[in-house]
């Protein structure tokens, strides 16, 4: 079983930027799929971002602003977050699937134990 821990959440002012990471416990991100998802307190849990290899996707709410990638040297993905909104406050969790995991949570099959990342205005 893969163990994925996520860190770099904080409080952010709008307008800032955070960068998180998921570390794994073993080689994983170069074969499998990552994902990056987010829940906010009484919503749904919500796809930001995945990538498989190099294919990259995004949610409509966070294209051009957040950014997806790996180190596969290191076993990390990371979540680049620019211009944060106060929309963007929620606990975002990493993710690890099979390869061509998509949007939906029940894709993946190893979830990290979330970061905060509060924005204030």
């Amino acid at each position: 079983q893969v163990q994925l821990v996520e860190s770099g959440g904080g409080l952010v002012q709008a307008g800032g930027s955070l960068r998180l990471s998921c570390a794994a416990s073993e080689r994983t991100f170069a074969t499998n799929a990552a994902g990056w998802f987010r829940q906010a307190p009484g919503k749904e849990r919500e796809f930001v971002a995945a990538m498989t290899w190099t294919y990259a996707d995004y949610a409509d709410a966070v294209k051009g602003r957040f950014t997806i990638s790996r180190d596969n040297a290191k076993n990390t993905v990371y979540l680049q977050i620019n211009n944060l909104k106060v929309s963007d406050t929620a606990v975002y969790y990493c993710a690890a699937g099979p390869h061509g995991s998509g949007r939906m949570p029940w894709q993946y099959n190893s979830w990290g134990q979330g970061t905060q990342v509060t924005v204030s205005s």
